[in-house]
């Protein structure tokens, strides 16, 4: 019976929430108060006060969602074409020369013609984006448009029909209710109480189903939160605000409830405090992440560490917990261009690679997360750290019992970044002999010396520690020295002849 009800509630409400998103959409940027009073109005008749409110905020983030996804590609067409026209003015097999900021040619004159046509595919899209970007018009799939395409490919999605209907009428269903603080456990429309019970206000056409009293219907089954159960009873008892968003998963066959609430800004940790005791250093790849402690120093701590992705990002917070950092150094990697063709054009195997990476969702929760523990993320400058860890740091720590992969010898380099710390280890021991040949002795430049990631400039000149003529200590002694019309020695050491025999 619970499922009937919330099913048809929710059918209901969204239905309501398709027809004001369209004419949000339809309105465009004459959008204002006043039409927005008047949509909430008609909506009010339909349903209730509350649900008006919630569905014309969903349908008012709804586009402005839209209207940055616009935003965001015609920035990448942009970008794309820009690159294409820059390519496609350079020589067939031209190289590309940074220091003059110049792009390499494409490889073949087919390839140049292939670039020239999908030039003109981007420009005429652009096109078309930009129009809708000055009208203010949008394109939105309540459900999602990958749903929506699985409908004409059943088969390669393992669905049938009524499988497919049944989830594109759970996605498409209406059932939040933001909070109010000061109301009955935080929330009048979708009331959730300190002991999990469940209970709905139901729109005026619907009011036939309540089974409580002011139109409300009560579910049988309770409600429980696992994560921050505490913290959420805490403010229900205090009626403070606490949004919920009813959901249901058609392949569990269940379903959910999701609460929300505002919280406190965090106060921001000094650098130098949260580096104090150390920093975690994670190289991310495609499949796992490499982490390894460093202390203030620079040096690295206890066993390399391996976790497979979790976005949850819980483990790793948790042995960074359990090192006492207060740090976790990570690299500020962004793939947004960089899976394109016209960057990695001919290298398909490169991209699939670096689309594997969940960068943006890892680092959002990564950030999130991490500030509910009081733990500090640093972003660091990615350059060169997998090739320098592994020329500084993969080989020394390498032993009999302990394999340093390239990966964990990037988790120092970047914690070393982070710290302030040049990537390259402290003096090497002197070398056994005084030849050229066992080259420079390496030093620990200080972190605010220019060009300290390089190799030392070799000086011209001898490498021995002789003072040229004329200077030195004695310099002015003239008899220390062989020269015409002066003693070699000091006249003390002069002996006169001995008799070989008495």
């Amino acid at each position: 019976m619970d499922a009937a009800v919330l099913a048809e509630v929710g059918v209901f409400l969204g239905s309501l929430a398709a027809g004001d998103l369209a004419e949000r959409s339809r309105q465009g940027l004459g959008h204002d108060a006043a039409s927005w009073a008047v949509r909430k109005r008609s909506l009010t008749g339909k349903s209730s006060a509350r649900w008006a409110g919630s569905i014309t905020k969903a349908s008012h983030d709804q586009w402005a969602l839209a209207r940055r996804g616009q935003a965001a590609h015609m920035a990448w067409l942009r970008g794309q074409i820009a690159s294409i026209e820059a390519r496609l003015a350079r020589p067939l097999g031209a190289k590309a020369d940074k220091r003059d900021g110049l792009v390499r040619g494409y490889a073949s004159r087919g390839e140049w013609h292939a670039k020239s046509r999908r030039l003109q595919t981007l420009k005429a899209r652009l096109a078309v984006v930009e129009a809708d970007w000055a009208a203010g018009r949008v394109r939105v799939v309540r459900g999602g448009k990958r749903l929506a395409n699985t409908r004409h490919h059943l088969a390669a999605a393992g669905l049938d029909e009524q499988a497919w209907r049944d989830r594109w009428q759970a996605v498409r269903m209406f059932l939040a209710a933001d909070g109010e603080s000061g109301k009955r456990f935080g929330n009048e429309t979708i009331r959730v109480t300190d002991t999990g019970r469940l209970s709905v206000k139901l729109p005026a056409p619907l009011a036939h189903l309540a089974n409580a009293p002011h139109g409300r219907y009560v579910l049988d089954a309770t409600v429980r939160f696992q994560h921050r159960g505490q913290e959420w009873r805490d403010r229900v008892t205090a009626n403070r605000a606490v949004a919920y968003r009813i959901h249901h998963d058609t392949v569990r066959g269940r379903w959910y409830v999701t609460a929300s609430w505002q919280r406190a800004a965090a106060p921001v940790l000094p650098l130098q405090a949260a580096l104090a005791r150390g920093v975690v250093g994670v190289d991310m790849n495609d499949d796992h992440l490499a982490a390894w402690q460093l202390d203030g120093h620079g040096n690295p701590v206890g066993e390399p560490q391996r976790f497979f992705y979790d976005l949850t990002g819980s483990r790793l917070l948790y042995h960074a917990r359990r090192c006492g950092a207060a740090a976790i150094a990570i690299e500020d990697l962004d793939f947004s261009d960089g899976t394109s063709r016209e960057k990695h054009g001919r290298n398909k195997r490169f991209r699939r690679l670096i689309s594997r990476f969940p960068t943006a969702k890892f680092k959002a929760r990564l950030v999130s997360m991490a500030a509910e523990q009081d733990i500090a993320v640093v972003a660091v400058d990615p350059a060169y750290t997998s090739r320098w860890g592994a020329q500084h740091w993969q080989q020394p720590l390498t032993t009999k019992t302990r394999k340093i992969s390239r990966h964990d010898a990037a988790g120092i380099a970047i914690g070393r970044r982070a710290l302030g710390h040049p990537i390259r280890r402290r003096t090497t021991p002197p070398p056994s002999h005084q030849s050229d040949g066992a080259g420079h002795r390496t030093v620990q430049a200080r972190p605010d010396t220019r060009r300290r990631e390089g190799t030392r400039p070799l000086v011209p000149g001898p490498r021995t520690g002789c003072a040229p003529p004329g200077r030195g200590a004695k310099a002015g002694d003239q008899c220390a020295q062989h020269r015409s019309g002066h003693p070699a020695e000091h006249g003390f050491w002069q002996q006169d002849s001995l008799p070989l025999s008495l």
